[in-house]
């Protein structure tokens, strides 16, 4: 281990990276090792990094496993710039990761009141979060219809959630869950595309709705969970309000949530 563990805050842990998978230039996904007693619901985010000289550089991240895995991964963007990203994107199987013990969020299904569908709007790694929902059997537990979709601006950013998607037919403990509940839609915003456009656009103007063959928003049934860039979460929860429903959160469940720390 290239520092010294006395050196650790108390609040961290070291974790090794068990493998890591680049999908792009910009994005990869990587797992680290899951401590015995680190619990958390799925859709949660932690605070994890490396060590910076002395003292621990640390970001908020949704955890993209769900909570019964006995693996923590994570689906990450390359900042060539930034301070944590920059060199997080260089791991290797081997190399060890800092892990913050108190994971939190309101990506959680205990956010939401019970509905008939679970929409998760996602852009870029605003997926991760529903990554862990997915495979989670108590999201088709609370839901007849789960919708998840992921705008990206080019084709090769959305293999990743994609591949998360198809795999899970074949999954041992949600594949018979997910046959007839899940539902996947995909835009792009700078490649071609069966469908092009920000998601934002895409509610606004009604194609989703008209492309899923359900109907538009409504606060009786749907329940929302959104998840993107600081701008997309913003003009995302303006229309979900616009449409009548009222923001959850652990302490008061309502009818939708979003992802507050998430960073890229």
């Amino acid at each position: 281990m290239p520092f010294d563990l006395s050196a650790l805050p108390k609040s961290v842990t070291a974790e090794s990276v068990l493998s890591v998978k680049h999908w792009t230039d910009s994005l990869f996904s990587f797992q680290i090792s899951r401590p015995s007693a680190f619990r958390f619901r799925s859709g949660e985010f932690v605070m994890i990094g490396l060590m910076n000289d002395t003292k621990p550089l640390l970001r908020a991240y949704s955890i993209a496993s769900p909570s019964w895995d006995d693996k923590l991964e994570f689906f990450s963007i390359k900042v060539e710039n930034g301070p944590l990203t920059s060199r997080l994107q260089k791991i290797q199987e081997g190399d060890y990761v800092l892990l913050g013990k108190k994971p939190t969020g309101t990506l959680v299904l205990d956010a939401l009141l019970p509905g008939k569908r679970l929409y998760m709007f996602s852009t870029g790694t605003g997926f991760a979060p529903f990554a862990s929902l997915i495979r989670d059997p108590e999201t088709y537990e609370r839901y007849d219809e789960v919708i998840v979709t992921h705008t990206c601006r080019f084709k090769d950013e959305l293999e990743y959630g994609k591949q998360m998607v198809d795999s899970l037919i074949a999954d041992p403990l949600v594949g018979e869950m997910v046959e007839g509940k899940l539902r996947y839609f995909s835009s792009l915003t700078r490649d071609s595309h069966p469908v092009e456009g920000r998601i934002t656009t895409l509610i606004e103007n009604g194609r989703l709705f008209e492309e899923l063959g359900v109907p538009a928003l409504n606060p009786e049934t749907d329940r929302v969970m959104i998840c993107g860039s600081t701008a997309m979460l913003q003009d995302t929860k303006d229309l979900v309000e616009k449409a009548g429903l009222t923001e959850g959160s652990n302490a008061t469940p309502a009818q939708f949530v979003i992802e507050k720390a998430f960073v890229g």
